[in-house]
C-alpha cells in the first residue's frame, strides 16, 4: 500500500467521524434542549400541584379530630345549609340519589359512580356514605335499604 492510500484512507476515516461527530453534537444539543423543556414543565407543575393544593385545602369542609385523626365533617341539613357545605364525594352521591327519581341502592350509585359493582368489596368503603347522609337529614333510607331524595 502507497502513501497516498494511507493517507487516502486517513482522510476519508477523519471526514467519517467528522460527519459522526457533527451529528451527535446535533443530538447532544437536542437531548439539551429538551432537558432544559423538561425541567421548565416540571418548575411549572410544582407550582400549579402545590396552588391546587392550597386551593383545594381553602375549600375543605372544616375537619375534627377523632381518635387523633382528621375526619370530615358532614354538616347536618337545616336552614342556611347548602349542599356545598358537603365534602365533594357527599355531594356527588346526594346528586346521583336526586337524578335518579326514586329509591336507589347503594350498588346503583356505585355504578353511576364507576365501580366495579361486581365485587362486593369494592362497595363497602361506600355503603357508608349515603347512610351517613340520611343519618344528618340530606338523605332519607327506605326500610328496604334503598335511599331517596325526597323528605
Amino acid at each position: 500500500m502507497s502513501d497516498s492510500e494511507v493517507l487516502g484512507r486517513i482522510a476519508a476515516r477523519r471526514a467519517e467521524l467528522d460527519a459522526l461527530e457533527e451529528q451527535l453534537a446535533k443530538q447532544l444539543a437536542e437531548v439539551r434542549t429538551e432537558r432544559e423543556e423538561l425541567s421548565a414543565a416540571e418548575r411549572v407543575f410544582t407550582r400549579l400541584s402545590a396552588q391546587i393544593a392550597d386551593e383545594r385545602a381553602a375549600a375543605m369542609p372544616p375537619t375534627a379530630q377523632v381518635g387523633g385523626q382528621a375526619v370530615l365533617l358532614v354538616p347536618h341539613r337545616g336552614p342556611g345549609v347548602e349542599d356545598s357545605a358537603l365534602p365533594p364525594e357527599y355531594r356527588r352521591i346526594l346528586a346521583i340519589v336526586r337524578r335518579a327519581g326514586g329509591p336507589v341502592m347503594v350498588r346503583e350509585v356505585g355504578e353511576v359512580i364507576g365501580l366495579d359493582t361486581g365485587v362486593r368489596g369494592k362497595l363497602e368503603p361506600l355503603r357508608g356514605k349515603p347512610a351517613k347522609l340520611a343519618g344528618r337529614g340530606w338523605l332519607r333510607k327506605l326500610p328496604d335499604g334503598k335511599f331517596t331524595a325526597g323528605l
